[in-house]
């Protein structure tokens, strides 16, 4: 049940409140809940609500999934068409699911749900708009008080900020970025027969702009249709977003929606906490440097941040509470932060030579085979380079 806006907030000291209602503040409020902790989630929505969003579940996405959380999958990819910018289209196959595709609204509202059977408290249409450790709002040092638009306080004996890429408790702690990239989409409902043509398979389309790229996921009745590339080429990047739909013979059918996101990777020295507030997800700029893959690096992170942030509410001084913080920073970077590194090589290499990875992956068995394990969650791009000598090399010699 979401609690009511109320004083009784403002007088009550949660364990955690958590900043935000996404795949990463769920996770998180999640992972609180079942560790026995009160924990509010503050949203600034009403549920559900769109994001701009691929919507693709890879392999790590359900591994990190709760116990017991049934995927509403939209549909079940076994194929994959790689183009290079509309060009050399190739289609790889796949007996055994690649990964699912779902509506980011129903998502993210189930999420929510499973952390409120759990036991965590919901409020929307909360808008925070800073957190504070020092000051005549905070009665202790042991307490962080969320102060909410409209001059409302809520108190915290810790904080977790998942509240997105342009997070404003990203902004408290610090985080540095050092990748902006600016997604386009279009929700386009399609007939059945167009629909039928795309049921379990998605487009990937290296595009024509470094390290950018455009996608095609079917979800029943509608195609999602999006393009990435880096900030600053904003009129590219539509343009791209036109021609792609235009190629597709897609030009005629109106958008239900059409939106844009950027999303941001963190720097490798960029904070990960600040006193008694964490963050996860894209509020710490976490996820996958190369496909710009968020989801899994949301759920994964919000499970992390819940679970250290019960530590750090259960700290009785700012000493403890700074050990916890770092032992959650040192679990981030010791997994997330080292499937970052990798794809950020990635990425300098595809900006450098799509061609050659369009070649490999369309062409060279291994590659797709590498693709597909993936993508399935059997393996990640990290303990693939690190496992096997000649991926590492060659990445190595691609890298120069």
């Amino acid at each position: 049940m979401s609690s009511e806006n109320s004083a009784d907030d403002a007088a009550q000291v949660w364990d955690v409140v958590v900043v935000g209602a996404g795949p990463a503040g769920a996770s998180a409020a999640y992972a609180t809940a079942v560790a026995g902790r009160s924990v509010l989630i503050l949203e600034k929505a009403e549920l559900p609500r769109y994001k701009t969003c691929g919507g693709g579940i890879i392999g790590p996405s359900r591994d990190a999934l709760p116990p017991g959380f049934e995927l509403p999958f939209q549909d079940r990819v076994h194929a994959v068409t790689f183009s290079l910018d509309g060009k050399f289209a190739r289609t790889r196959r796949s007996r055994s699911m690649l990964f699912g595709l779902i509506n980011r609204p129903e998502f993210d509202q189930q999420l929510v749900e499973h952390a409120q059977k759990a036991g965590a408290e919901l409020r929307t249409g909360a808008t925070v708009v800073r957190v504070e450790q020092h000051g005549p709002a905070v009665p202790d040092r042991r307490t962080v008080a969320v102060v909410l638009q409209g001059g409302e306080t809520v108190l915290a004996r810790a904080v977790v900020g998942a509240d997105g890429s342009a997070s404003r408790i990203g902004a408290h702690v610090g985080v540095k970025l050092d990748q902006v990239d600016l997604g386009l989409e279009a929700e386009i409902p399609v007939p059945e027969t167009v629909a039928e043509d795309w049921a379990g398979r998605v487009l990937i389309d290296w595009g024509p702009m470094p390290g950018s790229y455009g996608w095609v996921f079917p979800k029943g009745d509608t195609l999602t249709v999006g393009v990435i590339s880096a900030r600053g080429e904003g009129a590219a990047t539509k343009r791209y977003l036109e021609d792609f739909i235009a190629r597709l013979g897609l030009a005629g059918f109106d958008p239900a929606i059409s939106s844009g996101h950027l999303t941001r990777c963190r720097s490798d020295d960029s904070p990960l906490s600040r006193g008694r507030v964490l963050v996860c997800g894209d509020a710490a700029g976490l996820l996958e440097p190369w496909t710009r893959e968020g989801i899994s690096f949301a759920l994964r992170s919000g499970r992390l941040a819940g679970e250290w942030a019960v530590r750090i509410a259960e700290a009785h001084d700012a000493v403890d509470a700074r050990r916890q913080a770092l032992n959650y920073a040192f679990a981030i970077k010791a997994g997330l932060g080292v499937e970052m590194s990798v794809g950020r090589r990635m990425l300098t290499v595809f900006e450098r030579r799509p061609g050659l990875l369009h070649t490999a992956i369309t062409g060279f068995r291994p590659a797709w085979n590498a693709f597909a394990k993936i993508t399935r969650g059997s393996t990640t791009l990290a303990e693939l380079v690190r496992t096997h000598p000649v991926a590492g090399r060659v990445l190595s010699r691609m890298d120069k």
